[in-house]
């Protein structure tokens, strides 16, 4: 159900690209959302004179109109299912997380013992940090002698949960703006720390969290979950 609301999703921005990529072809300005509002297609198709480009756009509105009935669709049987699950309540005390989100982190982990710990479930969602290090040793006249060199840091890993990392990313950015993570985040920004990086802490933090409450079956305490979390 959750692969199924996901195509559509897909699907339904494709489609509203085409329709913006058509207009704007045509060298007419088309920011914003009201080049899909229904109420406006044909003042919207008025500015088309070419027969077949109207048509196709004609076709585009009514791909549209569609995708959008059956994408709505799809996420109330996505929602009615997820609500079943025992884990959703406590899921959705998380901050940010959200119906979708967290139908989306049950279909994906189905249970949280998989991961024994936190930095585990960290690379499952490809935010773990990979250290490499490499000329560790050189030649001291004819003997091989190994460098105390540190490891240096190569970026997040590669092999990962595309959907959850998505997912953990968007609720990041979100939780940034509000409270308990946003005094985190400015004391994060005011230590000189990459806005990237502080928002990657606020994702792990909010991974840690996820998997502890599930595990534990223990609701939301924002105060004890972000020291546990730390």
């Amino acid at each position: 159900m959750v692969r199924t609301y996901e195509c559509l999703v897909a699907d339904t921005t494709r489609v509203m690209n085409r329709i913006k990529a058509l207009f704007r072809s045509r060298g007419i300005a088309c920011a914003g959302h009201d080049v899909y509002r229904q109420d406006r297609r044909e003042q919207w198709l008025e500015k088309l004179d070419e027969r077949g480009v109207r048509a196709r756009a004609e076709s585009l509105y009514q791909q549209l109109a569609v995708l959008k009935e059956l994408r709505h669709v799809a996420r109330q049987r996505m929602l009615t299912e997820s609500r079943q699950h025992k884990a959703y309540k406590l899921l959705m005390e998380v901050p940010k997380l959200g119906q979708v989100r967290v139908a989306q982190v049950i279909a994906t982990v189905d249970t949280p013992h998989r991961f024994r710990t936190k930095r585990q479930f960290w690379a499952y969602l490809g935010l773990a940090v990979v250290m490499r290090t490499s000329a560790e040793y050189r030649m001291i006249g004819q003997a091989v002698q190994k460098i105390k060199r540190a490891p240096a840091t190569r970026g997040l890993n590669t092999n990962h949960n595309h959907r959850l990392k998505g997912v953990f990313k968007a609720a990041a950015t979100s939780a940034c703006a509000s409270e308990p993570f946003k005094q985190q985040y400015e004391a994060l920004l005011a230590q000189g720390i990459d806005p990237t990086l502080a928002r990657l802490t606020v994702a792990r933090k909010l991974a840690a969290i996820t998997l502890a409450i599930w595990k534990r079956g223990e609701s939301f305490d924002a105060e004890r979950m972000m020291k546990q979390a730390a």
